[in-house]
């Protein structure tokens, strides 16, 4: 056979894999999202510049902002078992952050710096006064530099599980933004994102890493992150490889230590190195307070909703 009709039969043979596995990750986003569960709640939506942000409001009193972990996965759903209680003395506002859930998921390169302009402006232009916030894992460090950029927009701060300081200092090398390359790259990369993001994988994480107590993980909890993850014409992709790629990290340090804000961090006794990880955020802020719930991990707010109220509910109330 000649080298001519090799090369003619290894363009078709690849064209013919690549044709394959597009149509693979076409029905893996429909079969995630043909049940619409995100879709039942009566919302509102801030029109932002880089695309609109998807956000629910509930209740009368001072405003609190409720905001997920940022995750692939993750939305305002996240907050679902805290906003009736919360509500009867807040007006409490939950929101998708860009690239998650509902909100529109523009492909770009996610930042820090990004998520602290959406939130300094969704307070500005939506809540339109000073707020308390409550926010969990990796969108604390959002929080934290965006109060030190504009201290009046915010008042309590409530931190769930924060990352490390050693974490939210990680910056993009060269094997992450390799990485980042590959995840970008549009059938490849995304069958890369639809195998982490798949109901398998969501469903692992969440008895690992979220919860302490696999008889607590509801079914329909999975289904709500499958869904919110493929959600939009490539789902979180764009999210999922700058996370990946560390783009979304930025050293708090000197934010945490200059901001006078009250701030009160609750942590998960099963999460990974909490307690280290409180004892660096109290060694840059000696105003940090802290508490450790028992029987649950990465997400309290999900897995013993009372208990976390209670905690939040006497910061709050102080």
């Amino acid at each position: 056979m000649s080298k001519k009709s090799n090369l003619v039969k290894g363009i078709f043979l690849g064209s013919s894999t690549a044709a394959i596995i597009a149509v693979v990750n076409k029905i893996l986003f429909v079969r995630a999202t043909s049940k619409k569960l995100l879709a039942r709640e009566e919302h509102g939506v801030y029109t932002w510049r880089f695309g609109d942000i998807f956000y629910t409001k509930t209740g009368e009193g001072k405003p609190l902002l409720l905001i997920h972990d940022l995750v692939t996965a993750s939305s305002g759903q996240e907050w679902n078992k805290l906003v009736k209680k919360l509500s009867q003395s807040h007006s409490v506002y939950t929101i998708d952050l860009l690239g998650c859930g509902r909100s529109q998921k523009p492909n770009l390169t996610y930042t820090n710096f990004l998520y602290v302009q959406l939130l300094t402006d969704f307070i500005k232009s939506v809540i339109g006064r000073r707020t308390d916030v409550a926010a969990s894992g990796s969108s604390c460090s959002f929080v934290i530099t965006a109060c030190n950029n504009n201290a009046e927009l915010f008042d309590k701060i409530i931190l769930i599980n924060p990352d490390s300081l050693l974490k939210c200092g990680q910056i993009p090398n060269r094997y992450t933004k390799i990485y980042k390359f590959l995840i970008d790259l549009p059938v490849i990369g995304t069958l890369i994102y639809n195998i982490a993001n798949s109901r398998r994988c969501i469903t692992e994480k969440f008895l690992t890493v979220n919860y302490s107590d696999p008889c607590k993980i509801e079914p329909e909890t999975i289904s709500f992150c499958h869904e919110a993850s493929h959600l939009g014409d490539s789902g979180a992709k764009a999210l999922y490889s700058s996370i990946k790629g560390n783009y979304t990290k930025l050293s708090i340090c000197h934010a945490l230590k200059k901001i006078d804000n009250s701030i009160f961090i609750i942590g998960g006794e099963c999460e990974k190195e909490i307690e280290q990880t409180i004892a660096e955020y109290t060694d840059l802020n000696a105003a940090v307070e802290s508490e450790i719930l028992k029987k649950s991990s990465h997400l309290p707010h999900m897995e013993i909703p009372e208990d976390t109220i209670k905690i939040i509910n006497d910061f709050l109330s102080l």
